[in-house]
């Protein structure tokens, strides 16, 4: 009788705790507070559906010749009956290859966003609606640099497009929203959340991906990704093969401006300053005596007659800002200026010898091209432990060194030397010796038998393909 009596008294607790108009105890609280800001994704699903698409393409792929068979192989091994039959070019048969993408509408036009893979090198290009009417479509233009393209849809009415958000006021953790075909499953709808923003996977010179959770594979390609309100703040793009819950989209910020300049001349036109760049360091961001080591980009180079050069800019400078903003890495100063219009004259504030200046800078076009130099017996430079020769016409041709180039050439570093320990190597061109210029081995070696025996020497060097390095060496 005592238990029954205990268990109505706990049943009636319980009954009165959760009633309304009675406190909540801080467990269920916090359970309440979770559920109430979960999204009506149902809602928003129906919202959003009519303004994106399935987009099929047919490409013709040719068989025959040496390519063909590097990237299918010879599924006969080393004695191949077709090659007898027809001999070593094959019978140049040709293929169709169809795939599978997403996108969505951009406006009533019939304007259509997806990405530059889906549609590339497609002969015909389907668009089917939500509400399964397919239409032909036709390329606009397109961006492989930003793997964005604008393809167009005629006769199509009643249109539900979409509205563009800003990507810039996403969160990492805030909700989001894919739609699209994975797989060819048209209209899946898929939800997660911003994982990171800002994300280099070395798709493209301007990456910039925001990263999500929400599921997405191949066939979503093109296809949004939405905020809460129903607006486009990316464009799905890439997955990691080996990943799971990782995909990437495009900043719809970013492609605002593409997409425009797409539906105007059918191309992009970007900014070009005419300078070869590199991220700092902490070792080149204490020896150029920066106070942010986070910020700043070396010019490594400046091509001649370009905008850069014009304006006085001069390798080894530090650029600190661009038009007021402040740039942190070499990729962002190139997104920032490629954004900027052709022909505006922008302020560039850099750092040199240790103060700082501004140029002004007359932007022009980049063209894809553009890209980024004494004979003398090399000779062993002293107890450095390297062997080093002046930079002339001859030894730059035999390093693919660029004949305008200056400084000493390490030719071959001793194992176990001085500058092998400090990660000097072959190949390396001595620009300064503790921050004094050097042309010639002689010079060199009468900077380095200045510092006595026991001091650090500062050598910064510029390494091909990876820019300028300060390394440092025990006398």
């Amino acid at each position: 009788m005592a238990f029954l009596r205990t268990l109505i008294a706990t049943a009636t607790a319980a009954v009165v705790l959760f009633s309304p108009g009675f406190p909540i105890a801080p467990e269920a609280a916090a359970r309440e507070s979770v559920a109430t800001v979960l999204p009506n994704f149902a809602e928003l699903a129906k919202q959003v559906k009519p303004g994106v698409v399935n987009i099929r393409t047919v490409k013709t792929l040719k068989e025959g010749g040496p390519v063909f068979r590097h990237f299918f192989g010879n599924p006969f091994g080393e004695r191949d009956p077709f090659r007898d039959f027809f001999g070593e070019g094959g019978p140049g048969r040709e293929f169709r290859q169809q795939s599978l993408g997403s996108g969505f509408i951009l406006d009533t036009e019939g304007y259509i966003v997806t990405n530059n893979h889906v549609i590339e090198g497609a002969d015909q290009i389907k668009v089917r609606l939500s509400d399964e009417r397919e239409f032909d479509a036709r390329i606009v233009g397109r961006d492989s640099k930003t793997d964005l393209a604008l393809i167009k849809i005629d006769g199509a009415k009643d249109l539900r497009p979409l509205r563009l958000g800003d990507s810039d006021k996403l969160e990492v953790g805030s909700w989001v929203l894919a739609v699209g075909s994975p797989f060819g499953l048209e209209q899946t709808v898929t939800a997660g959340i911003v994982s990171a923003k800002g994300r280099f996977i070395g798709a493209g010179p301007y990456d910039d991906f925001i990263q999500t959770d929400a599921s997405i594979n191949p066939g979503n390609s093109g296809g949004p990704l939405l905020n809460l309100q129903g607006e486009v703040v990316g464009i799905n793009t890439a997955i990691i093969a080996q990943g799971q819950g990782i995909g990437f989209a495009i900043p719809v910020n970013l492609a605002q401006s593409i997409i425009a300049q797409l539906k105007e001349r059918g191309s992009v036109v970007r900014g070009w300053m005419g300078v070869g760049i590199q991220d700092m360091t902490p070792e080149l961001a204490q020896y150029y005596g920066l106070k942010d080591t986070r910020g700043g980009v070396l010019v490594t180079q400046v091509f001649p007659g370009d905008p850069a050069d014009k304006a006085g800019m001069k390798a080894k400078d530090v650029i600190l800002s661009v038009d007021g903003k402040p740039v942190h890495n070499s990729r962002e100063l190139s997104s920032t200026v490629a954004g900027m219009e052709v022909g505006r004259e922008v302020p560039v504030k850099v750092l040199r010898d240790g103060k700082e200046l501004t140029l002004r800078v007359k932007l022009a076009e980049r063209k894809d091209a553009e890209q980024p130099v004494r004979s003398q017996a090399p000779q062993e430079s002293d107890d450095l432990g390297v062997r080093a020769a002046d930079l002339n016409p001859e030894t730059a041709r035999r390093f693919g060194i660029e004949t305008e180039e200056r400084g000493v050439l390490i030719v071959q570093v001793r194992a176990g030397g001085k500058a092998d320990q400090a990660g000097m190597r072959q190949g390396d061109i001595v620009k300064e010796v503790n921050r004094v210029p050097v042309t010639t081995v002689q010079e060199l070696r009468a900077e380095y038998q200045k510092v006595k025996s026991g001091e650090t020497v500062l050598f910064l060097v510029k390494r091909p393909g990876a820019g300028f390095q300060v390394l440092k060496v025990a006398r």
